[in-house]
């Protein structure tokens, strides 16, 4: 049969993805069946030689660096400063609270880059405050949870350093300013919906903030706000490249967390070194086994298949987009970012570049589709996250969350079908 391999791959991922089996030896091993359907016994060697160059990429190193300067970013007291700079700013608002949680998870999340320590670091903090104001606990959660996604698209953002591994090596610095605007808007979708839901619920306004208390609570977060300016400036100034900056990111963190706020002591340093490590293995694993994957379905000459039979389908830009935004929504529901980038870029991008839209564009699109899905069951880990912080269950949780994905899917259909939201800040900075 033409396609067994891909239908031995298939459904080896499923069947192994229902067993609860972790998603990275699912695609490993579901890869594995795979390449055993088309060649036998090479198949251990192929996968293994796939496995380990598909790791082996300078590039790749920017990702171990960026995820201890957010550890050390997270433990060094960087949410506080951020929470109340982020209350002199939007906190006087009607249903100020949930402003303040939406804007400091853009902030934490733009300089960690990850969604997971945003709604740890600034949910652990803000859910049990809003919670005591008289805010709906449920409505809490569901506002940490999405608004931890925005850091994602806020660069620097490690799932954008592998989206231009995946795309061919496309300019991290062009994907990272593609982010802004996008990232941004999410943000202020949440933000209505919150202005909404406040103004329903009689949830009250925070006190206003004096020009003397917003300018102390400036100066006590602007030396970690500053850690984007400086991994971006450098980048675009051609200073440093993006491996290069991540480095950079881990030696201001460390100045800034262990010697001028103090917060991490020399004795800490170990321990977030192992987690660090042990993080990075679990990500370089995902990786490994979504690039093995990747050369299956290619070698299978899948991508061009899908291609064909979705332009086959329709030569309308519209329709295709709207089928692949809703592929991806359903991707996002039950595969982490990180392999669903890596699997579906080289399928999707060819389609893309065949209607003739830009791969900076489209890679916004994809990253914005899967940032949805890290709020959403089975395998939402913000999702998860966010309800064992607030003390419910995702049975709560879920009506309250459902404005705020039709918010982010609003969103989404701007940035998809108005593609100079994603180009116009790299255009500017001279990024064709």
């Amino acid at each position: 049969m033409e396609y067994l391999p891909l239908i031995v791959m298939l459904v080896t991922f499923v069947v192994l993805l229902l067993l609860n089996v972790p998603i990275a030896f699912s695609i490993g091993l579901s890869t594995l069946a795979a390449l055993w359907a088309i060649g036998g016994r090479p198949a251990l060697v192929t996968i293994a030689h796939r496995v380990a160059t598909g790791i082996d990429t300078f590039a790749l190193l920017a990702i171990p660096f960026f995820i201890l300067s957010g550890m050390l970013m997270g433990r060094g007291g960087l949410a506080k400063r951020l929470i109340d700079f982020a209350g002199t700013l939007v906190g006087r608002f009607t249903g100020g609270l949930a402003f303040v949680n939406v804007l400091t998870c853009m902030l934490f999340g733009s300089i960690s880059g990850s969604a997971v320590a945003a709604v740890s670091s600034i949910g652990g903090f803000m859910i049990p405050v809003m919670n005591k104001k008289g805010y709906d606990r449920d409505f809490n959660a569901a506002v940490s949870i999405t608004a931890a996604t925005t850091g994602l698209l806020i660069p620097p953002s490690n799932i954008m350093i592998v989206y231009s591994l995946a795309a061919g090596g496309l300019s991290v610095a062009a994907i990272f300013l593609a982010g802004f605007l996008p990232g941004i808007l999410m943000g202020l979708g949440l933000m209505f919906v919150c202005w909404l839901i406040a103004r329903r619920k009689g949830y009250g306004e925070g006190d206003r903030s004096s020009i003397k208390e917003f300018l102390v609570k400036f100066r006590r977060a602007i030396l970690s706000l500053l850690l984007v300016f400086i991994v971006l400036g450098g980048i675009i100034g051609g200073i440093f490249t993006a491996t290069e900056a991540s480095a950079v990111a881990v030696l201001y963190a460390l100045v800034l967390t262990v010697i001028l706020y103090r917060e991490v002591k020399w004795k800490d340093l170990p321990p977030i070194l192992l987690e660090c490590g042990i993080t990075t293995a679990v990500v370089m694993l995902l990786i490994g086994t979504s690039v093995a994957m990747s050369w299956v379905l290619a070698y299978e000459n899948i991508p061009q298949t899908i291609s064909a039979f979705l332009i086959s389908l329709t030569d309308n830009k519209i329709v295709i987009l709207l089928i692949i935004n809703l592929l991806l929504l359903i991707v996002g529901t039950f595969m982490d970012m990180t392999p669903a980038v890596l699997i579906f870029t080289p399928i999707f991008l060819p389609v893309a570049l065949e209607l003739g839209i830009h791969p900076i564009h489209f890679g916004i699109i994809m990253i914005f589709n899967l940032c949805i899905g890290l709020c959403t069951p089975p395998v939402g880990t913000c999702l998860f996250v966010g309800c064992a912080i607030a003390h419910t269950t995702i049975g709560k949780v879920t009506r309250p969350l459902l404005p705020f994905f039709v918010a982010m899917i609003v969103v989404l259909f701007l940035v998809t079908y108005l593609p100079q939201i994603s180009l116009v800040v790299p255009q500017a900075f001279g990024y064709k």
